[in-house]
């Protein structure tokens, strides 16, 4: 797990503006940006005409030697940077011995390059991993570079005209502090302003600001030095269509195989591990799993955000789960002041809007295992997204019910839920959008359009510049998988995942997802929906898997809370009242906001309200 950056210089159009020593200079302020994912060392490589620099920040997880520190080079041939974990290295490094390679270190990276010395690009296919890397070939004079099936780890990068130069980093805030200018993709702003949107659907690539781009996941970039371009291609996909047959009880075996392969796979590390720990099902799944498979006589550490006397908080399914797994527990609190007092740092790491306080709640846990020195945080972050975990997934296993004219079994349904008190919505579009769900889905994009163009603090000009039709995608929805789908790869689980990966590494930490291994994933994912929804269970494969392992009151909890703070209460507060007025006033000053905003009364809402515009006031304000 670190911070990677590098520079290509193209020579499709006479000499770079770049000299060496401008290049070495560009490529360790970058480096120096991004110090933070990487307080363990650094490294810096150049090729012999200055055509090629790679830098890296080191957090060394596996093999602490310097015989795994980067750019790490190869058969004199390839230099590599790598931010991540290939957590199936030792299988491969075996392979690949067996094949006649030879290795130096015990680390991972060193795989990834002799796994693309022989399997080229379809390399990818074999990793169960995080990752974002760039490999330098210096006989092709090519850049390769390949982000993870999920996109756990960030990859961004950007072409300067002026200098004639291709640069890539981990974080923006790198490409920046290489002089490439910060421009604001204000289209972007509005739909975080009016509709919370944090990416854009339609094109994973872009990102909140004018010429820098995002290598979105699953995918691989190939840039040309001699010929000044790059392309860009998909490796893998996901397939919602693949449905299998298979009974309950084998179901349950191969799911919970998986799961255990995967944690197993994750727990490999030469630092202290421990755990994140909500008190929700997936997080005290994962901690279930490591408990079971540590042998050591030491209690597994865990790390929890705790809110005493708010309504949501979360302490007593924590120590539940702490006294039923023997868990080593420590929490962490923050309030308002806290939040104000760290708003800016948190924005900073951030570096794109974020919709709600959680990703603070987050933030601080890792800062809580930072100060307890434990380096690598499992997390059941992904699970909601693949098992169909949260309540607005209800209503679309019954439309799929519906569409297959299973009526007994929707009633059925129906009825399970409401008698386990879980609240959903259902009326007469629902039926509609059974039948039609072309026309449900353009009906939603309608709707996004008319909200957008109704929202009544925003400028009129800045509505009427940025609103476009069809810029705001809802997917056609006939079954359950198509939602869990677009959630997974398009929505939903790529916003999670940029906070958890900039909110672990604002502190150096690690944070490993057990539920986005891809043949946990793509085995979930070929299953009957009602594996994941049954008897009026969310979720269902995954209580069934750990009702013996995890305390009752945890593995049938129906009361779903997505890791939430007292948000609503803290904007209550006039610190951070006053936040969010500096913010308006900034807003109108920019002319995006009305000045009447500005008399108007503070609307406090919790984290997961739709029409949270205050909290998207006061973060948008940090990013222009």
């Amino acid at each position: 797990m670190c911070g990677i950056a590098g520079i290509i210089v193209s020579r499709s159009s006479g000499q770079s503006n770049l000299n060496a020593d401008e290049l070495n200079h560009s490529l360790k302020k970058m480096t120096g940006a991004l110090a933070h994912r990487g307080p363990d060392s650094e490294g810096y490589w150049m090729n012999e005409n200055n055509t090629a620099a790679l830098g890296h920040r080191r957090l060394a997880i596996i093999d602490l030697s310097g015989a795994a520190a980067q750019p790490m080079d190869y058969l004199n041939r390839y230099s590599i940077v790598h931010n991540g974990e290939i957590y199936n290295y030792t299988e491969l490094r075996a392979t690949l011995q067996a094949k006649g390679y030879i290795f130096r270190s015990q680390s991972d990276t060193e795989v990834i390059l002799a796994s693309f010395d022989f399997w080229k690009t379809d390399c990818l296919s074999h990793f169960d991993g995080m990752f974002a890397f760039a490999i330098w070939d210096e006989t092709k004079k090519q850049l390769f570079c390949a982000r993870d099936r999920f996109g756990e780890k960030p990859f961004f990068y950007a072409l300067n005209e002026s200098s004639n130069t291709f640069s890539f980093a981990s974080e923006m805030k790198a490409l920046w502090a290489s002089g490439f200018p910060k421009e604001m993709d204000n289209q972007m702003l509005f739909h975080f302003l009016s509709l919370g949107l944090t990416c854009d659907s339609l094109q994973l690539s872009r990102t909140f600001y004018k010429n820098i781009f995002r290598l979105p996941p699953a995918h691989f970039l190939i840039y040309h030095a001699a010929e000044g371009h790059a392309i860009v291609e998909k490796y893998w996909d996901l397939d919602k269509e693949k449905q299998i047959e298979i009974k309950e009880t084998d179901a349950i075996e191969k799911f919970s195989d998986l799961l255990n392969t995967s944690v197993k796979r994750r727990l490999r590390s030469d630092v202290p591990h421990g755990t994140s720990l909500s008190g929700g099902l997936d997080s005290t799944s994962v901690a279930a799993v490591i408990s079971e498979q540590q042998m050591t006589g030491s209690r597994l550490q865990s790390f929890s955000a705790v809110f005493p006397g708010f309504e949501k908080d979360e302490s007593e399914y924590v120590m539940l789960a702490a006294g039923k797994l023997l868990l080593n527990v420590h929490t962490v609190s923050a309030n308002a002041t806290d939040c104000v007092n760290d708003f800016e740092k948190l924005c900073y790491h951030q570096e794109e809007p974020f919709t709600s306080a959680s990703a603070y709640a987050q933030f601080k846990v890792f800062e809580l295992a930072k100060q307890k020195g434990v380096k690598v945080l499992l997390d059941g972050q992904g699970a909601d997204e693949i098992l169909a975990g949260y309540h607005k997934y209800i209503h679309w296993y019954l439309q799929e019910l519906l569409g297959a004219r299973r009526f007994s079994l929707m009633r059925k349904e129906r009825t399970a839920l409401k008698k386990n008190h879980i609240s959903f919505r259902w009326g007469m579009e629902n039926y509609l959008a059974a039948w039609l769900p072309g026309m449900a889905a353009r009906q939603l994009e309608k709707k996004a359009y008319a909200i957008q163009l109704r929202q009544p603090d925003l400028e009129k000009q800045f509505i009427y510049t940025h609103l476009e039709k069809n810029s705001i995608y809802k997917p056609v929805t006939d079954k359950l998988n198509d939602v869990l789908y677009f959630d997974t790869m398009m929505g939903r689980l790529q916003e999670l995942l940029r906070y958890a990966d900039r909110s672990s590494m604002a502190h150096g930490r690690e944070v490993r997802l057990p539920f986005t291994f891809h043949e946990l994933v793509e085995f979930v994912f070929s299953l009957p929906a009602s594996f994941k929804i049954r008897n009026g269970w969310t979720k269902w494969l995954l209580r069934e898997a750990m009702k013996n392992k995890i305390p009752p009151q945890v593995a049938w909890r129906t009361d779903k809370i997505g890791f939430e703070p007292p948000q609503q209460q803290w904007m209550s507060h006039s610190s951070m009242q006053e936040l969010i007025i500096e913010a308006k006033r900034k807003l109108v000053n920019h002319k995006i906001l009305k000045p009447e905003t500005l008399t108007k009364k503070n609307q406090p809402q919790a984290a997961y309200a739709a029409d949270n515009y205050d909290w998207r006031y006061g973060v948008a304000a940090q990013f222009i």
